[in-house]
């Protein structure tokens, strides 16, 4: 039954960027910071939406959806971005997410996104997780390897240091940030079309 269900809708596709529905979206953040985070959310009483993983500990009401995607150095690409990625150590949960873009559903090649096997031909790398030892040289080299001018994504909370020491950017620069724990693949999407220099609401 459910075939026949599939075969009479057919594939449908996000409207993103054009419009995104909630159900689309993450739940929302606080919109009040707590007295006290587990995972350093709150920073000198203000909220760090990079390091929330969304546990709902701190008992806040939840409200209006916030954005969280800190792009600070974009490109000027219009057309085309050309990205790699790397879990450089993660719980596999951001991966699902990326692997998500590439569906009927979210179809990135149709806001001219592709995903590139070699950090060679690369815009953006794209990294999730908290760096192992044995990724950190991997990481060093996959950014020397870009041609210029590159620019670094980085996904999720473990990456922004929430849940380990170390952070993404304490081994190669980072011009831009996707939190949640994990982002799903609007706010991915959002972050990218951000990152080539595009406008997105």
């Amino acid at each position: 039954m459910w075939i026949i269900r599939g075969l009479k809708k057919g594939v449908i596709t996000s409207d993103y960027p054009k419009k995104v529905s909630d159900e689309e979206l993450s739940p929302s953040f606080p919109l009040e910071a707590p007295d006290e985070c587990p995972f350093g959310a709150v920073e000198g009483g203000r909220f760090n939406p990079k390091r929330c993983i969304s546990c709902r500990l701190c008992n806040v009401p939840f409200g209006r959806k916030l954005d969280v995607d800190d792009v600070t150095n974009s490109l000027d690409f219009k057309r085309s971005l050309h990205v790699f990625f790397l879990d450089v150590g993660t719980c596999h949960a951001c991966n699902r997410e990326v692997a998500q873009l590439h569906s009927p559903y979210y179809d990135v090649h149709r806001l001219g996104i592709f995903f590139t096997p070699t950090p060679k031909h690369a815009d953006v790398l794209l990294v999730a997780g908290c760096p192992t030892d044995g990724m950190i040289p991997v990481l060093r080299e996959a950014y020397e390897l870009m041609p210029e001018p590159k620019r670094v994504l980085v996904l999720g909370a473990c990456s922004s240091g929430a849940l380990c020491r170390r952070k993404v950017e304490d081994f190669v620069p980072v011009d831009g940030y996707v939190a949640g724990c994990p982002p799903n693949p609007v706010q991915i999407i959002r972050g990218l079309l951000k990152m080539a220099g595009r406008d997105v609401e």
